[in-house]
Formats: structure tokens, C-alpha cells, sequence
């Protein structure tokens, strides 16, 4: 595979996983912006309507998302000479060096956080039912923590390609 093939596949991985990962975060805060703890009796009953909608949703997409953004994001950086220059935010790639640390916290957020308490909440990892009902708070407020993290990302992944002057 030629440099060029590389480079489109590496920017198209990074595009679309990101917008799978971001976009997943933003969907769930349409899809649910008046926000309702679990209760106990939502996880009591494995059956029950609440607990099902839990249970299918599309957990392990959007973490997988998140490895392939950054993972082709850091490989892209790499390829390019910038990643020494963008971790010690240098000049001109400070901005994508910013984008790329909340990037980083955002996906240690998803991997560290919140899955450990979902895995709890959807039962995979054996808890009780109030600690469950805790987990529950927990990913909800991981979740809406990457959310509002993905808007100065945005911000600094478009400044590093578009807006190097900020950092002049």
C-alpha cells in the first residue's frame, strides 16, 4: 500500500470513528436529556422495559470508535513528524496537541470509567443492586462529561488544520 492509500485510510478511520464516538454521545443526550437515575426495581428484574433498553444499545461500538479515532489520529500525527510537536503543544500544532490530549482523557474516560460501572449497571460484573443503581450515576455522568469535552476537541482538531495562527 502506497503512502497516499495510508494516509486517505488513516484520515477517513480517524473521520468516521470519530463521528461514530462523538456522535453516539451526542445522540444520547438528545435521545435522553431528561436523564432518570435507575432505580433498583429497573435492575431487579432483567426483563423489565427500562433495563432491555439498556441492554441493547450499542455499547461496544462507540468504545471500539474511540480506539480507532485516536489510535489513527496519534498514527497520522506520527506519520507527519507533528506528534513530538503537539504532545510539547510547539508552536503551530499546539492546538491539535490540545485537541489530542482531550481526546486522550476522553477515551481513558470511556475505557476507565465509564465501561468498568456499566459492566456493573448491565450486569456483566457481579454487584449488588444498590451498587448497580450507584454505576448507574456514574456512566451517566462519564458520558456527559465526554460530551462536553468533544466541544473544545472539535474546536482544537479544527484549529490545528485550519486556524495554525492561534498559536502563531
Amino acid at each position: 500500500m502506497d503512502s497516499l492509500s495510508i494516509d486517505l485510510l488513516l484520515r477517513w478511520g480517524h473521520f468516521i470513528a470519530g463521528v461514530i464516538w462523538v456522535g453516539h454521545n451526542y445522540s444520547s443526550v438528545i435521545q435522553r436529556p431528561n436523564w432518570r437515575a435507575l432505580s433498583a426495581a429497573d435492575l431487579i428484574d432483567d426483563q423489565s422495559p427500562r433495563f432491555q433498553a439498556l441492554l441493547h444499545r450499542e455499547h461496544g461500538t462507540f468504545r471500539w470508535a474511540s480506539v480507532v479515532a485516536w489510535s489513527a489520529g496519534m498514527l497520522m500525527l506520527w506519520r507527519y513528524g507533528w506528534l513530538m510537536g503537539a504532545i510539547t503543544l510547539q508552536g503551530t500544532l499546539a492546538p491539535i496537541g490540545i485537541g489530542m490530549y482531550i481526546g486522550t482523557l476522553m477515551m481513558a474516560n470511556v475505557w476507565l470509567v465509564l465501561w468498568p460501572h456499566q459492566q456493573k449497571v448491565l450486569g456483566l460484573k457481579p454487584a449488588s443492586i444498590a451498587e448497580r443503581v450507584r454505576c448507574s450515576r456514574i456512566t451517566h455522568l462519564s458520558s456527559r462529561t465526554n460530551t462536553m469535552l468533544s466541544i473544545p476537541l472539535l474546536f482544537f482538531m479544527a484549529a490545528g488544520a485550519h486556524g495554525g495562527l492561534l498559536a502563531g
